[in-house]
């Protein structure tokens, strides 16, 4: 390979490893549908992890949710595994993908792909609620855009 950036698939144990040592704000997730690798003449560039939406209310069975993408910096290699995740759902029959950036985060990676913005959230006050108690490290109190495959 001359540097050019490939699909590779990667199992779930190596995409997480990837995001433990990538990932700007997030530990890798606790599960997935599938994951989606690009790499280049140096080896593995990016992951991305698809499962089911965080959003119970989204959580349809016919979405999905690309809930990490990290990279080494490598250029196109977000784009790519956005485009890489959706081909691969729609091939799996889901009608649906999307995913969350954080306020600040242009979504440049999402518009190359195809994506388009759909509505921007605003920060959480906690993952926790009285029916649902829980403890996470996830960023909350950040306003996010919720973005989908058209």
């Amino acid at each position: 390979m001359s540097g050019a950036l490939k699909v590779v698939p990667v199992s779930f144990a190596q995409a997480r490893q990837f995001i433990a040592d990538h990932h700007r704000h997030h530990q890798p997730p606790q599960g997935h549908k599938y994951s989606v690798g690009v790499a280049d003449a140096h080896g593995l560039a990016g992951v991305a992890t698809v499962g089911r939406p965080v959003n119970r209310h989204l959580d349809n069975g016919t979405t999905l949710e690309v809930t990490r993408v990290a990279t080494t910096g490598t250029a196109n290699a977000c784009s790519m595994l956005y485009g890489a995740a959706w081909r691969a759902a729609r091939a799996l029959g889901w009608q649906r993908l999307i995913t969350y950036t954080q306020a600040g985060e242009p979504g440049t990676s999402l518009r190359a792909a195809g994506w388009r913005k759909v509505a921007d959230r605003p920060p959480r006050a906690s993952w926790s609620c009285p029916s649902r108690p829980r403890t996470t490290s996830a960023p909350h109190m950040v306003a996010r855009t919720l973005w989908e495959v058209p």
